[in-house]
């Protein structure tokens, strides 16, 4: 069979994290090609209102910065030849202009300033949507963790039962950290700056052209392109990129502990969680598999690489780097997109996630009640002290084990508990600590 698509289209046939995502639309090649456009457009109406170029070549440039009359074959045919694609792009938006304005279009900048501001809009769009997403995440999740505020189940460490805990608790510890996301790429998108040095930093072209003061065309810059207006060209200062690379991976990382969690209480012999939609097998009709949370464990998995790339392009030398600027833009754009489809996969994990309490109560009475063995102890130790009541407990928990016996049948048989309400003893429902209260704290987070 002939493909129908086009050459060189990237529609994530193998990215299954990401394809077909909000933000996979917002940092393809299409939106890089209009973002930097919108960049070209922005700084010749920011010359023009402080009447650096005449306002006729603002309006033609930005009616002429139209990513449709611009093919992004012909682009990328020609962008080997400069290293980057903007050598090229100028050479066809200054001919779409025409000759009136077009020696107006690019002038004063170099090819950085308007790659970094257009990178910049980039990630700006892409956010949108990720913190639109896990807006939905912690909203439902928060819903979660007040329905089983008091829901109990095994706590886990170390792979093991350790004491009860509420499934409200765990809930609330996965939004916390969505929340936590969340805030970090408010600050960092809030602050994404436009790029405007020149050819070394200096902006020297823009004062042979008539500018004034360096914070007022940068400042028109920005209000122009939507961003924000740094107080230095950043050609090798890449604060905003490794603000971008840590914000982003965190994400992946805090979404990817939500994932590991599901994935574990999945599993067939826990059965406490099952996400609502569970994908099939293409061998086993039986099989309902966890499949959002798989792609999600997935882009924990790959976003630190990425970031690690990112932050090693820290040490970019001179006053603009030779390859230092370019490694940064593919693991950006992949980092962008991984997170991007990764909120959107949590959203409908977290909406849709079934809870299953008659397991958790299953698997809470799995060891016999010895999960609740540190409470029998406490509650032992005013009268055996606590060595002794802790050494008694490790004496009953061998035994448990040993003669498959629960842990308050043996209890039955010692004098030293012949007193104690065994049945609420070794409940673990009635063994939570203040797992309610930490869930209603996290709760009154906004």
């Amino acid at each position: 069979m002939t493909s129908t698509s086009p050459p060189y289209a990237d529609t994530g046939l193998l990215a299954p994290e990401w394809a077909l995502s909000a933000a996979a639309s917002e940092t393809g090649d299409h939106a890089y090609l209009r973002a930097l456009l919108d960049a070209e457009a922005a700084l010749t109406r920011a010359q023009a209102g402080l009447g650096l170029v005449p306002a006729g070549a603002a309006a033609a440039v930005t009616e002429a910065a139209d990513p449709a009359g611009f093919g992004i074959r012909s682009l990328a045919a020609r962008t080997p030849a400069g290293g980057n694609p903007v050598i090229p792009l100028v050479a066809d938006l200054t001919a779409a202009v025409g000759e009136e304005y077009g020696p107006y279009v690019h002038r004063g900048a170099t090819s950085q300033d308007i790659m970094d501001t257009a990178t910049m809009l980039v990630a700006a769009r892409a956010l949108a949507p990720v913190l639109a997403d896990l807006g939905r995440t912690e909203r439902a999740l928060a819903g979660l963790a007040a329905e089983h505020r008091d829901t109990p189940m095994p706590g886990r460490t170390l792979t093991q039962h350790a004491v009860p805990t509420t499934f409200g608790l765990k809930a609330a510890g996965w939004r916390a950290l969505v929340l936590d996301a969340r805030d970090r790429i408010t600050r960092v998108r809030d602050t994404l700056p436009v790029q405007l040095g020149g050819a070394a930093g200096t902006l020297a072209a823009f004062q042979a052209y008539g500018a004034g003061d360096p914070a007022d065309l940068t400042q028109a810059y920005a209000r122009e392109a939507g961003l924000a207006a740094p107080a230095l060209p950043w050609h090798t200062l890449r604060t905003p990129v490794a603000d971008l690379a840590g914000c982003l991976a965190f994400a992946a990382g805090a979404l990817g502990k939500l994932a590991a969690d599901v994935l574990t209480l999945s599993r067939t012999e826990i059965g406490e969680l099952a996400e609502g939609s569970g994908g099939g097998s293409s061998a086993m009709p039986h099989k309902a598999n966890p499949v959002r949370s798989t792609l999600l464990a997935a882009a924990a998995r790959r976003a630190p690489q990425l970031a690690a790339t990112l932050y090693g392009c820290l040490a970019a030398e001179d006053e603009r780097p030779a390859g230092a600027w370019h490694a940064e833009w593919e693991p950006l754009r992949d980092l962008l997109r991984l997170v991007g489809g990764a909120s959107a996969h949590a959203a409908a994990l977290a909406e849709e996630l079934r809870v299953h309490p008659a397991a958790m109560r299953r698997n809470l009475d799995a060891t016999g009640g010895l999960i609740v063995s540190e409470r029998i102890s406490a509650a032992l130790a005013p009268s055996l002290g606590r060595a002794r009541s802790k050494e008694l407990l490790a004496q009953l928990a061998r035994r448990a084990h040993e003669e498959h016996r629960p842990l308050r049948e043996l209890l039955a048989e010692l004098d030293e508990s012949k007193d104690a309400d065994l049945d609420e003893l070794t409940d673990p429902a009635h063994y939570t600590g203040f797992a309610g209260l930490l869930t209603d704290r996290a709760l009154e987070r906004r």
